[in-house]
């Protein structure tokens, strides 16, 4: 028997470009391998088609998403109601195929009568209310704030509502037991990200320098970048990289200040790949709680030592392999005596123990199947 399945994505999955199409993306040539037939929709948000993914789907349709005020609705969240699109559930109705929605963000049909006999799978990225609470306290903007409290608020109402309607896959046990113990979700499963072919590939001895990337476009990744620069490297008199998309003109400023460091904006992918390989220390501290930062895990695949903060390892079982700090003090102590410490062979094999037990994609694709169409 055939597996077709739906899979509504919340943007288009290709180009790899930005850590939120990584799960996206990778989980596409590892269900077809377990001989998947792939109804691919995409929500183009920006992005343009993608003939790279005919590769990997019997078929690719795309939606425009109903930005702006077309996409405001009084008790829908803004992710999801910018995603309702008649056609999409008029082509998603032409058969009895099971759906997988990727994200929240996809899962207006839900709500649906006419699909509540279809079997239903969402994936969740984050919990996306905390998510957005998260947000709302790191911007300065106050539209932003103002934006992100209203988001939050629906989304709570929202993922309590659809908590019972379908079976749910999270990317971390903490936002699993979120989803049970306080959303009072019955069906949910803990299952790893997708991601490329890494195999830990980290370098040891030293590196030169620190180095902190993300998009920097993000508030939160912003205001964390600065908090390095002024409360961590403002003490520290070592060399100092911020890379990624879209820094302000206020990152940029404030990074020209000091001699040490320095900012690299818009690296392409391999230039990105090879700041992280040649660092001596990444530096992650996040102001997010929830979901798993896939910055976090690059670094661990293919860096050196990763200096971390609660929040960024938090229910990601990733602990064992950072060095975590509280405070910009302990920060800049741990940050001093590793700038020192080569990185050794005994770490990069802790780090192939811990991360080949924990991604595989082969093994997530296979549970998927399973949970999908049982053992037939």
């Amino acid at each position: 028997m055939k597996k077709h399945l739906h899979i509504i994505s919340l943007d288009v999955p290709y180009p790899v470009n930005y850590g939120g199409v990584v799960d996206l993306f990778y989980k596409l040539p590892a269900l077809q391998a377990q001989g998947v037939q792939i109804h691919l929709h995409c929500f183009t948000n920006g992005r343009s088609e993608q003939p790279e993914l005919n590769k990997y789907c019997v078929s690719v349709d795309y939606y425009e998403r109903n930005v702006g005020h077309k996409g405001v609705s009084n008790t829908l969240p803004y992710i999801v109601s910018s995603r309702k699109n008649e056609q999409l559930l008029q082509n998603l109705l032409q058969d009895g195929y099971p759906i997988f929605m990727e994200g929240v963000h996809c899962t207006y049909l839900l709500s649906d009568d006419r699909f509540k006999n279809r079997k239903c799978f969402v994936r969740i990225h984050n919990v996306e209310y905390q998510y957005y609470r998260d947000l709302c306290r790191n911007t300065t903007s106050p539209i932003k704030k103002l934006y992100y409290w209203l988001e939050s608020r629906l989304l709570e109402v929202y993922e309590k509502k659809i908590a019972s309607k379908a079976i749910f896959w999270g990317v971390t046990e903490k936002d699993d037991n979120v989803y049970r113990n306080e959303l009072g979700c019955k069906n949910i499963e803990y299952l790893p990200l997708y991601l490329p072919d890494w195999k830990v590939s980290c370098m040891e001895g030293m590196g030169t320098y620190c180095l902190y990337h993300g998009d920097l476009g993000v508030d939160a990744n912003e205001k964390a970048a600065i908090w390095l620069l002024e409360k961590v490297f403002s003490k520290l008199k070592i060399p100092f990289v911020i890379a990624g998309k879209n820094p302000s003109t206020k990152l940029d400023k404030l990074v020209h200040e000091s001699g040490h460091t320095c900012l690299v904006a818009n690296p392409s992918e391999k230039e990105m790949q090879d700041m992280i390989a040649k660092a001596h220390i990444n530096v992650i501290p996040s102001y997010t709680t929830t979901g798993i930062k896939i910055k976090l895990i690059n670094a661990l695949f293919n860096g050196r030592h990763c200096v971390v903060n609660k929040a960024t390892v938090a229910g990601s079982g990733l602990i064992s392999a950072c060095h975590t700090g509280t405070t910009a003090n302990s920060f800049c102590e741990i940050l001093a005596q590793l700038y020192h410490q080569p990185f050794t062979s005994g770490e990069v094999e802790l780090r192939k123990h811990l991360l080949s037990g924990m991604f595989n994609n082969e093994a997530n694709a296979r549970k998927q199947v399973e949970w999908i169409w049982g053992n037939s």
